[in-house]
């Protein structure tokens, strides 16, 4: 479960990386608005392949940022984004679920059109206590203009599930400020 847990929330770390902005670091450019596809394809995981798709648009965007920067920096005690001749690359180091997760991300893509970023993660401790490397790859693309039942957001995940991203705001709300050791 705890495993499954972290797989989550780096998928979805990954997924809030395109708007991320940490200070003293290099901004990402806003995905231009509309509707996104974005494939998550995972290695040394549990976590299954999976495509979901996100409507957004560049408040959301800015929005994203303002409300996953401060839980990225209470569970993350180095979040180091630089700006490369391809693209940009991310160096993080979080504690989830009694794990610690080291990540290397490196992004590519006009943010027009498509993005990749192809992260490798090594996680240390937790219940099992064993080291687990990994690698996701999410390759997003534009798709167009949001459907008309969808509003900036909203995130269509496999089966069906629908949420929205604003409301992640929420759970965030519901974390403990500090995760215990």
């Amino acid at each position: 479960m705890a495993r499954q847990l972290a797989s989550f929330c780096v998928a979805l770390s990954l997924l809030a990386l395109s708007p991320v902005r940490d200070a003293g670091a290099v901004d990402l450019p806003v995905r231009k608005a509309g509707l996104w596809e974005m494939k998550v394809l995972n290695t040394g995981s549990p976590a299954p392949e999976m495509t979901m798709q996100q409507c957004t648009d560049a408040t959301t965007d800015k929005d994203m940022s303002t409300s996953f920067s401060p839980m990225g920096n209470s569970i993350c005690s180095k979040q180091d984004i630089q700006k490369t001749a391809t693209g940009y690359v991310n160096d993080s180091v979080c504690g989830v679920a009694g794990m610690t997760i080291k990540s290397h991300a490196e992004i590519s893509g006009d943010f027009n059109s498509a993005y990749t970023v192809k992260s490798t993660s090594r996680s240390e401790g937790g219940p099992a206590g064993a080291a687990r490397d990994s690698t996701t790859t999410i390759e997003a693309k534009w798709l167009g203009a949001c459907k008309a039942d969808q509003k900036p957001g909203d995130i269509m995940m496999p089966g069906g599930m629908k949420m929205n991203i604003k409301d992640m705001q929420k759970l965030k709300d519901l974390m403990p400020k500090q995760l215990p050791k």
